[in-house]
């Protein structure tokens, strides 16, 4: 099976995370995108970050009605912080009937390099790039690279965080179980 990996913190996950999954599956050939929520991203800091169960969650009650999305505690299990060639290395192990790409906005493939064994992740695995504003891709002769232009909206999960510190509404921001969920739990206050 096709599976497409969108790696990130997800805190919490959002209406444009949505749609780039979604996006991705209706136009690549990817069977099932599968989001793999990180507890601890190398390249941000942990301050700020909500209990990995509790995103896991979010993302799980987000998507739970489309089967062509799945969530993932893969890294729950594997050192802190995440590194994605150490992430991708035990999912080829453990489902090596699988092919795996890399679902990666723009501007983090800018940014490629300063991940750790990048040269062996272009190699080993194909990226899937969606565009975001103002962020060519830049250099992607030495990657496998399918380069989609899904619909984005200016959306940030810091933005969420800040309107729920502020008192302010984040309906239509997050699934509509999410954003009772954040308000159940008095989440990011």
């Amino acid at each position: 099976m096709k599976i497409g990996l969108y790696f990130g913190s997800f805190n919490p996950v959002h209406i444009g995370h949505l749609i780039v999954a979604s996006h991705v599956a209706n136009h690549t050939d990817m069977q099932q995108v599968w989001f793999i929520v990180s507890p601890q991203n190398p390249l941000k800091p942990a301050a700020g970050l909500l209990n990995e169960y509790h995103r896991l969650h979010m993302v799980r009650i987000a998507i739970e009605e489309d089967p062509r999305l799945k969530v993932s505690d893969v890294e729950f299990k594997l050192p802190k912080p995440s590194y994605t060639i150490d992430t991708l290395t035990y999912l080829q192990e453990k489902y090596p009937q699988h092919e795996f790409s890399i679902i990666i906005g723009s501007d983090s493939f800018q940014n490629l390099s300063k991940w750790k064994n990048s040269e062996l992740l272009m190699e080993h695995y194909p990226f899937i790039i969606y565009k975001r504003p103002g962020f060519e891709p830049g250099d992607t002769s030495r990657a496998k690279t399918t380069i989609l232009n899904a619909p984005l909206l200016d959306i940030s999960a810091t933005a969420i965080r800040n309107n729920i510190k502020q008192g302010k509404s984040i309906r239509y921001l997050v699934e509509e179980k999410v954003r009772e969920e954040i308000e159940r739990n008095n989440y990011y206050k």
